[in-house]
């Protein structure tokens, strides 16, 4: 458990961080389509631009457990390993989900979005901007791959309270703008979530021997 606590804090960082440059504008990951067209020259230059070192700015982890009775991303079905909660200092928060996929253990979705509010007392919303999707074919920081940024609209809603220890569910939709759409449901299994305060070192890029 302590192993997995670990890599995913390390991925959902890495995510949190990436999402502070701007969107992505390169061809499609491979997996949710795209035209081939020029894709090399494109890549080339998408990576060079994502490589770029971001200032990290998260600095709160919630690791919840339960199962998700809906994990949908654009028309395929998935079941989840685990999900988290990430927020950064400067407003921006993730609700970060690992998918139990065999064929890519480095399969994550993040729906993030800026400026959450609790309308209640166990009531937090999250308005979504932005799908954060990530793959084992993504370039990769320090071994972790870089996610895809793409443009979305929707919502998360999530019932529970952080300051009690306690989460009983999350529902987000989300579109993006090439009409693609992602969809959880998560149930809390009970258990309290576990909460980790981050301070997060600038990643950095090593150079090939």
């Amino acid at each position: 458990m302590r192993l997995r606590w670990q890599i995913f804090v390390a991925a959902v960082t890495l995510t949190a961080t990436s999402s502070i440059a701007e969107p992505y504008h390169g061809n499609p990951l491979p997996e949710y389509g795209g035209s081939p067209a020029n894709a090399k020259a494109l890549h080339a230059e998408d990576v060079a631009n994502e490589l770029t070192p971001q200032e990290p700015d998260t600095d709160l982890l919630a690791l919840m457990s339960g199962k998700c009775s809906t994990l949908r991303v654009a028309g395929r079905d998935y079941s989840c390993r685990t999900v988290a909660y990430a927020h950064g200092i400067h407003g921006r928060a993730y609700f970060t989900i690992a998918l139990d996929d065999p064929a890519d253990h480095s399969h994550i979705i993040s729906f993030s979005g800026e400026n959450g509010r609790r309308s209640q007392d166990n009531l937090y919303e999250l308005t979504v901007d932005r799908m954060l999707l990530n793959s084992k074919n993504r370039p990769k920081v320090d071994g972790l791959p870089v996610p895809f940024v793409e443009l979305s609209a929707g919502m998360c809603t999530q019932l529970g309270n952080f300051a009690a220890g306690q989460v009983s569910s999350i529902a987000c939709t989300a579109t993006d703008r090439n009409g693609r759409k992602y969809e959880l449901k998560f149930e809390s299994d009970g258990s309290p979530i576990t909460i980790r305060r981050v301070k997060p070192s600038p990643p950095t890029i090593r150079e090939r021997s």
